[in-house]
């Protein structure tokens, strides 16, 4: 690729030493402009090679040269380039126009627009663009008069204005001082021409050159076959494996000699991929795109600290500034996340207010220290303030939260800081601009972090000596590399015409003079010829998405291997043989973890699968509940246990009215009751408060007839602990009713199908529920049933026949059981039936890998 450097009949710099020699320009007064910053140092080595004595040109970019000459940077209301600063210039714009109400909404548009027309404009001289903008005005609104158009024409009318009336550090350029000190200006153009390049090359007439850095594309008939080495085309399964395919193409070229590599970035996710292969590897790599700020750890700490602080936040957000919030203790944090998860609801507030009542009556150590330092430092960004003012309070709250310490070291964090105008004093240059005083509240204050952050790029610190340079497809033209790998060559990643980005229409792109798909398709057409010019060159496609839907390759690639017919590269990665090794199945023993207590559940665990048992119950292993506010058929449940506990205490303090429509009355009024203890949404909760009214005259209709019988309500929610040997049995029961002889009947509430109810009654030595129940109480005769509560089929009883004779062999049972483990008796996974399909510790017996 230094061909088109040094090449004696077509190379660009013995073209520019034959045309200053003719024109007789002095090198050091003349300014050579290359398309991108990376080329300025190898231009200049190479002049060196090429023109070892004498002066050499001076290699710029138009920002390059104007910042040595001493461009003026952005003033208050120009274009700056900053999303901080334009953020609140475009809001300021909008609200003159006004255009109050949509402010919030449009100024992020406003600002993209106007960074759109900027190049445009800075390519006209200063005193020209007013003229320019006048002249566009009428064309750039035509056909946009429809009243639905109304804003979008607005926000593109003020954008030409803002661009136009703004001032650029460019703007020296245009100087009589900076023409004078010029004997000759030569522009090398890339694959799409810079317009204020041109503009100075129309300026200066014939003391301005502009030559091409990119080859002429083949003619019709020029051979398929002409190069020596053709690329090799990967085609791979998904994007994990076309993220390995690539780094392995990396690695290989590294192996042979070839580098630097050049790994060109169509895919910023994919690109990531590839490269935390190859860290770890060792792999020294130059990464001259970089990502946006946004997805850096310490913006994701930002922004979860801003909204965590949010008077509406869940409780999810904030668990997750707390995990990562160094000045928080873990061992308080961890015991806050366990009592935010049993509580099972988001909602922080309203957590924060049943803690404080239930901490007048039981204080928990620590976890109303850690409450209250987190309110605290939450109230901290309340209200509404200046933006210099939130500045410093989320300053000082990163402080407190021992944030502030990752920021300060980490290169990320250092550009954080340096964008948000988080150190001490740097807001000061904000004040200028009107809206940085309007008071604002926190939601507006966390958009603005957002959109700041978002529009922010973070390049890391290149290393010396790179191995690999990750960089765009444009910016490979004219630069050595031993191999080149280009991933993400499908469809989505590597359209053969690019969708111009902005909401500009191609006849406004016209009269703009702004790139069209056109030229972007020519440009990317070029880049593409560019990149398979090169000796070795690894093309990688995916064949899916991530969603498994199947991608084809890019249009460039199709038309590409039509013309040369190049058959597909094998895999570089080396293959290995592994050694099938299923997992045998567990049978652990438990003799060294005594069960002092069992439950109902607890048993039954044992008895459908013994390691199930072992992982949950022995070892204590649980599945943490989510956070989540949504109500289930579980939650649906345990409300209803607590209504009619809460109705039956009513009943039982008040007489038990006989009356249908009164009882009526008192259940709603303990459904209402308990609705807001539980803090239960409308929103969430209003499928099952349209079912309410069947199951609950279903129930009224039950309980008369059940009462008809002779049963009164005894009891409800009651705990019971029953020892038995050296065990304790414990348990809540639902309910106690007594019959007419005072015999007890248990009742267990179910909302579960009545098909599933009938099968745990159809065979008492099954059934570990209700026998367990019935050992819990002391009575020797005693009776029990499931009580169904359905919408379709109203409420049912499903009695449990012989249920002393189940408790008796119950009791044998769990004695024997008990001795066995004890003795060393071995717990296997079972691995047989619908347990098996929702049991939360599969994942541990890993059932799925068993030899049988």
């Amino acid at each position: 690729m230094l061909a088109c450097w040094l090449d004696a009949a077509a190379g660009v710099l013995p073209h520019v030493r034959q045309h200053l020699a003719q024109r007789g320009a002095h090198a050091a007064r003349t300014v050579v402009l290359v398309p991108y910053a990376q080329l300025m140092p190898l231009a200049r080595a190479l002049w060196g090679q090429l023109q070892p004595d004498g002066f050499s040109p001076r290699f710029e970019t138009t920002l390059n040269w104007s910042t040595a000459l001493g461009g003026t940077p952005a003033d208050v209301g120009d274009v700056a380039r900053d999303m901080g600063r334009d953020l609140l210039t475009a809001q300021a714009l909008l609200e003159q126009a006004g255009l109050v109400e949509q402010r919030d909404a449009l100024a992020g548009r406003l600002v993209e627009a106007a960074h759109q027309l900027a190049p445009a404009a800075a390519a006209r001289p200063p005193a020209e663009r007013a003229a320019w903008a006048s002249g566009l005005r009428a064309s750039l609104v035509a056909g946009l008069q429809a009243p639905v158009l109304a804003l979008e024409s607005a926000v593109e009318l003020i954008a030409l204005e803002w661009a136009a009336a703004s001032r650029y550090p460019t703007d020296i350029l245009f100087a009589p001082s900076t023409a004078q000190a010029l004997d000759c200006l030569v522009v090398l153009e890339g694959f799409q021409a810079d317009t204020l390049a041109q503009s100075l090359v129309e300026r200066l007439g014939d003391r301005a050159l502009t030559c091409s850095l990119v080859s002429a594309p083949p003619g019709p008939t020029a051979p398929t076959a002409a190069l020596a080495v053709q690329p090799a085309i990967h085609p791979a399964l998904s994007a994990e494996d076309e993220a390995h395919r690539a780094a392995a193409c990396v690695l290989a070229h590294l192996v042979a000699g070839r580098q630097p590599v050049a790994l060109v970035a169509n895919d910023r996710l994919l690109t990531r991929r590839i490269r935390a292969a190859l860290a770890t590897r060792g792999v020294r790599v130059r990464d001259e795109t970089g990502w946006k700020l946004s997805t850096t750890r310490v913006a994701a700490g930002v922004m979860a600290a801003l909204r965590a602080c949010a008077w509406d936040a869940p409780a999810d957000e904030v668990l997750d500034w707390l995990k990562n919030a160094p000045a928080m203790p873990p061992a308080q944090v961890s015991a806050l996340e366990l009592a935010l998860r049993r509580h099972g609801r988001t909602d922080w507030r309203a957590w924060c207010a049943q803690q404080a009542e239930a901490a007048a009556v039981q204080p928990r150590a620590g976890l109303v220290e850690l409450r209250t330092q987190v309110e605290a430092l939450r109230a901290g960004l309340g209200g509404r303030q200046a933006l210099a003012t939130w500045l410093e309070a989320l300053r000082g709250l990163l402080q407190a939260a021992g944030q502030w310490a990752l920021l300060c070291s980490d290169p990320a964090g250092e550009r954080l800081r340096q964008v948000l105008r988080l150190d001490a004093g740097a807001a000061d240059e904000l004040g200028a601009l009107a809206l940085a005083t309007r008071r604002v509240g926190l939601a507006e204050f966390t958009a603005w972090v957002h959109q700041v952050l978002e529009a922010a790029s973070f390049v890391p610190v290149h290393p010396p000596h790179e191995q690999v340079v990750i960089l765009p497809l444009s910016q490979l033209l004219a630069r050595p590399f031993g191999a080149v790998v280009v991933p993400g060559c499908d469809e989505l990643r590597l359209p053969a015409s690019p969708e111009p980005t902005g909401l500009w229409t191609p006849a406004q792109r016209e009269t703009l003079g702004l790139v069209s798909r056109q030229q972007a398709t020519a440009a990317m057409a070029a880049a593409w010829r560019d990149a398979l010019a090169r000796p070795q060159v690894d093309v990688l496609w995916r064949c899916q998405d991530d969603g498994g839907e199947p991608l084809q390759p890019s249009p460039l690639l199709v038309q590409w291997q039509r013309a040369h017919h190049r058959v597909l590269a094998d895999d570089p990665r080396p293959l290995r043989e592994v050694a099938c090794n299923p997992t045998p199945r567990p049978q652990p023993v438990g003799a060294t973890l005594p069960v002092q207590r069992l439950s109902a559940s607890a048993y039954a665990d044992l008895r459908k699968c013994p390691y199930r048992f072992f992982a949950l119950r022995q070892l204590g292993l649980q599945e943490q509940e989510e956070l989540d506010d949504d109500v289930d058929q579980r939650d649906f449940g345990l409300w209803l246990h607590a209504v009619l506990a809460r109705f039956h205490v009513a009943l039982a303090a008040g007489g038990t009215p006989p009356d249908p429509a009164l009882r009526r009355e008192w259940i709603d009024r303990a459904a209402a009751e308990e609705r807001a203890r539980q803090r239960l949404a409308d929103d969430a909760f209003l499928p099952y408060a349209a079912a309410w009214p069947r199951v609950r005259d279903g129930y009224l209709t039950w309980l008369a007839a059940h009462e008809a019988q002779g049963y009164r309500f005894d009891a409800t929610e009651t705990w019971h602990e029953t020892p038995l040997g050296a065990l304790t049995l414990i348990g809540r029961i639902d309910r106690i009713d007594r019959d007419g002889d005072g015999h007890a009947l248990v009742i267990d509430y179910k909302t579960e199908s009545i098909a599933t109810t009938r099968k745990n009654v159809a065979n008492p030595l099954e059934d570990t529920q209700l026998a367990f129940y019935a050992a819990l109480l002391p009575d020797d005769t005693v009776a029990a049933a499931y009580v169904s509560l359905t919408e379709a089929d109203g409420t049912r009883t499903y009695a449990q026949n012989d249920v002393v004779a189940a408790r008796d062999a119950l009791l044998d049972g769990i004695q024997d059981d008990m001795a066995r483990i004890a003795a060393g008796a071995p717990l296997p996974a079972l691995g047989e039936g619908r347990v098996c399909d929702f049991c939360t510790a599969r994942g541990l017996c890993r059932r799925d890998f068993w030899k049988d």
